[in-house]
């Protein structure tokens, strides 16, 4: 496997990549995100100029070099980086590649100064919470959230992703580049 930033004629693969890993949804009664138009290529392109869209290529498409299998996008959120997305194609799930690019995204985050990783995600599906957690978030109080935070919460609540359960997670960053360990 291989990560890299993102290349602008990557883009429709990475929509592409999207609507793979929208399809397991279905199984859980949450087809309006299986549904759910991924990210425009005009906001993958902002990201991709930012210096803050990666890919992950190789094992899942006899492709070890060349074609994304996964991508990040993040950007600076308060004193944190904000993991806006991070998507594996399901023919490459179980190969870590998703925490491959988050510990890519930590280890950039950490250069830059930055305190810790945040995410949002969905709280009772399995590669979602339940996943973040065990590679070292935790979910944040609603006091704890910071408002960068807050204002990502509410446009995601504007969005209808509110339907379903949804927490806020943090993750922080050592100098050291361990993670620290979350109680259980």
């Amino acid at each position: 496997m291989r990560i890299r930033p993102a290349t602008r004629a990557e883009l429709p693969t990475l929509q592409e990549i999207e609507r793979a890993a929208g399809e397991p949804f279905r199984a859980l009664g949450m087809a309006a995100i299986a549904d759910d138009a991924p990210p425009g290529t005009d906001l993958l392109e902002e990201f991709r100029r930012a210096g803050r869209a990666w890919v992950a290529t190789g094992p899942g498409t006899g492709d070890s070099g060349g074609a994304p299998v996964a991508y990040l996008i993040s950007e600076p959120v308060d004193a944190a980086e904000h993991i806006e997305q991070v998507t594996v194609h399901p023919r490459a799930a179980r190969h870590r590649i998703g925490q491959a690019l988050i510990e890519h995204t930590a280890e950039r985050a950490r250069e830059a100064g930055r305190a810790a990783l945040t995410l949002t995600t969905f709280a009772n599906v399995p590669w979602n919470a339940p996943y973040y957690a065990r590679i070292g978030f935790r979910v944040l109080d609603e006091a704890e959230l910071t408002p960068g935070l807050r204002k990502i919460r509410a446009h995601e609540a504007e969005l209808g992703l509110d339907r379903w359960p949804r927490v806020t997670m943090r993750r922080e960053l050592t100098r050291d580049g361990t993670t620290p360990r979350t109680a259980p």
